[in-house]
């Protein structure tokens, strides 16, 4: 699944196929302007950041159980957002400081360390990477991935997949092949 948000003529939070089928908002109210998103893989849980309402809140994966982490002025000056373990991490733009708040209590905020300049946030640990299971997308015997000679994008679940072509090219009646 793909997760993003979207504050344009209707702020929102949206899923979809990695192949942009299965478009669905998972959340539509009480939410202004979402700059930021973060999941937790393990438990299936969205978090994001709405810098007008001033809030870091979270649902799961279908848009429920939808709670506020923490609340006020503060929330205004973050940007990026990334969760690991029990702790969502974030970048406070105004004095550039990495914060750690504590996901199950809000009210336990933490500067990290201070760095030059920054907007963006990630965790990169072996944990948090999801043990690949074969997919529809793996290289052929011809070395395609998933037979599609542009571009393949896994579908509905990792057994499915869509092949596109690269700007310039349709794709053929096939359904793998460029033209």
């Amino acid at each position: 699944k793909l997760f993003f948000t979207d504050y344009g003529n209707a702020a929102k939070v949206e899923r979809c196929d990695m192949d942009g089928m299965n478009r669905t908002w998972i959340v539509d109210s009480k939410i202004e302007q979402p700059t930021a998103l973060a999941l937790d893989l393990i438990n299936k849980y969205v978090y994001w950041l709405d810098i007008y309402l001033e809030s870091v809140e979270v649902v799961d994966y279908q848009g429920r159980r939808r709670q506020t982490i923490t609340k006020g002025r503060q929330i205004r000056h973050l940007c990026g957002l990334a969760v690991f373990e029990n702790y969502l991490y974030t970048i406070n733009s105004d004095n550039l400081s990495i914060l750690r708040i504590n996901r199950y209590n809000g009210t336990d905020v933490q500067a990290l360390a201070r760095l030059d300049n920054a907007k963006e946030i990630r965790v990169y640990q072996k944990r948090t990477q999801a043990a690949v299971r074969s997919h529809a997308c793996e290289a052929d015997p011809y070395g395609m991935p998933g037979g599609c000679s542009h571009v393949c994008l896994l579908s509905s679940s990792y057994k499915a997949r869509t092949c596109r072509c690269r700007t310039g090219f349709i794709l053929g009646s096939d359904g793998k092949s460029c033209k």
